[in-house]
């Protein structure tokens, strides 16, 4: 049924002889989910972009640059992407300290995965892997981000960085969250308009005989 014109869509709540109750019914729960879509979604979206944001700052204020060496003299700009292909299963070979923590760090055109100590803040050494410039030769310093713990990190987001992520990861974080009170109002408003329906065969039974005969 269409209804055309300013305000058109607000015939439900009009005083209308061929309203009927299943249609006041719809009207109501077309607003409530409409307004439970909307609340719950900004609710989760601005939740998730704080917590985004408050782990992002943490992060930026707790990892710290830190001085690290060359171990082993890294490899040069031909064997680079040889070094990425093999990265992966050097890096599950080895503790906690190496491998993927440290991506990221040191990147650059002529970068390669290389060998690396530094000292963690409780002073004992560490050793992982992250990315160091072609070529660099033994005791070479690289800079590499650490956590509290001296575990090699990837080099947190800036203020602008951080912004624009939460802002993303809030945005799909509402999005989820605003979907599940929508998918049931339409749920609900299917099985109102079957029922409608089903309620427009029965009149339709009971009157056409009556129109019938009257018809020449």
């Amino acid at each position: 049924m269409g209804f055309r014109g300013p305000g058109g869509w607000l015939w439900r709540w009009r005083r209308n002889p061929l309203k009927r109750r299943a249609d006041a019914v719809d009207a109501w729960v077309l607003l409530g989910v409409s307004l439970l879509t909307v609340t719950v979604g900004v609710l989760a979206g601005w939740s998730g972009v704080r917590s985004v944001r408050h782990g992002l700052d943490r992060e930026r204020e707790e990892w710290r640059p830190t001085v690290a060496l060359v171990t082993q003299k890294a490899p040069g700009p031909a064997s680079a992407t040889t070094g990425d292909d093999d990265s992966a299963g050097d890096d599950d070979a080895r503790d906690d300290d190496s491998g993927d923590a440290g991506a990221g760090q040191g990147r650059g055109p002529a970068s390669v995965w290389g060998e690396v100590r530094w000292t963690a803040p409780d002073g004992t050494a560490r050793t992982g892997r992250t990315r160091v410039a072609s070529d660099s030769a033994v005791g070479a310093a690289v800079t590499v981000w650490t956590d509290p713990a001296g575990r090699l990190v990837t080099q947190p987001p800036t203020v602008n960085q951080a912004r624009t992520r939460s802002l993303a990861i809030g945005g799909l974080v509402g999005l989820s969250a605003a979907a599940v009170p929508f998918a049931c109002g339409r749920l609900l408003r299917d099985r109102l308009e079957r029922r409608r329906l089903k309620q427009w065969d029965v009149e339709w039974a009971r009157f056409d005989p009556l129109w019938g005969r009257r018809t020449p």
